[in-house]
């Protein structure tokens, strides 16, 4: 009975150990931008100056200018990030990074990471940023493999599977991005758009961009794989 009874314990801990896991934490608590900072060059030059990042009608909103990132303060590894976001005026540019480090590793602004697109059109390319990872067809999503990179004018860029995945201007998207171990996978209105492995990076900083257009987010919610 003693030893059946440790086992239950360990179970029951066992099950309430990957329940806790996998329970929802929200990056986004609706009020303020609490568990994130901003990393934006031009503020260094004007600290009083407009910041891109606010919260408005308790939504996260990147205003796109002046460019920066906005990045969590804790690490992560191994989990699905729900993103529920939408260009409310006109198609533009912006993107989840996922693995951050490094800041300002490319061009003095973006910092070392696997983006995520999210640019009206593209939503799901990865762009190789100090990182790089690998997917099937490489050459005709990326490009000549002389070119391939992860810095400056190298092919950073690997087109996802399909563009037609994202609603019009206006409507929400939901863009759920899964990162275990060495692989990344990324679905848009529950379309896969994109999976790649051997991830140079396991784990790091999230990241949300201000590239030049407004987007509002209305979620940003993660599960411990």
């Amino acid at each position: 009975m003693k030893t059946l009874s440790i086992l239950s314990i360990a179970v029951l801990g066992a099950v309430a150990l990957a329940a806790a896991s996998s329970k929802p934490i929200s990056l986004f608590n609706g009020k303020n931008l609490t568990g994130w900072h901003m990393d934006v060059p031009e503020l260094e030059k004007n600290p009083d100056g407009p910041k891109p990042f606010i919260v408005r009608d308790k939504m996260l909103v990147s205003l796109g200018t002046p460019g920066g990132h906005l990045i969590t303060d804790a690490v992560y590894e191994n989990y699905r990030l729900t993103v529920e976001y939408r260009f409310s005026k006109q198609p533009g540019n912006c993107g989840v990074l996922v693995h951050t480090s490094a800041p300002r590793r490319l061009y003095g602004m973006f910092p070392q990471s696997i983006e995520v697109q999210m640019q009206s059109g593209d939503a799901g390319d990865f762009w190789c940023i100090g990182e790089d990872i690998v997917v099937p067809d490489m050459e005709a999503r990326r490009g000549p493999k002389d070119r391939w990179g992860v810095d400056g004018d190298k092919a950073r860029r690997i087109k996802n599977l399909t563009d037609g995945s994202e609603k019009p201007v206006g409507e929400w998207n939901t863009m759920v991005i899964e990162c275990k171990a060495d692989t990344v996978t990324v679905w848009v209105n529950g379309d896969l758009v994109n999976a790649g492995t051997n991830a140079t990076a396991r784990r790091g900083q999230i990241a949300l961009q201000a590239e030049g257009s407004e987007v509002e987010f209305r979620k940003l919610e993660l599960v411990k794989l």
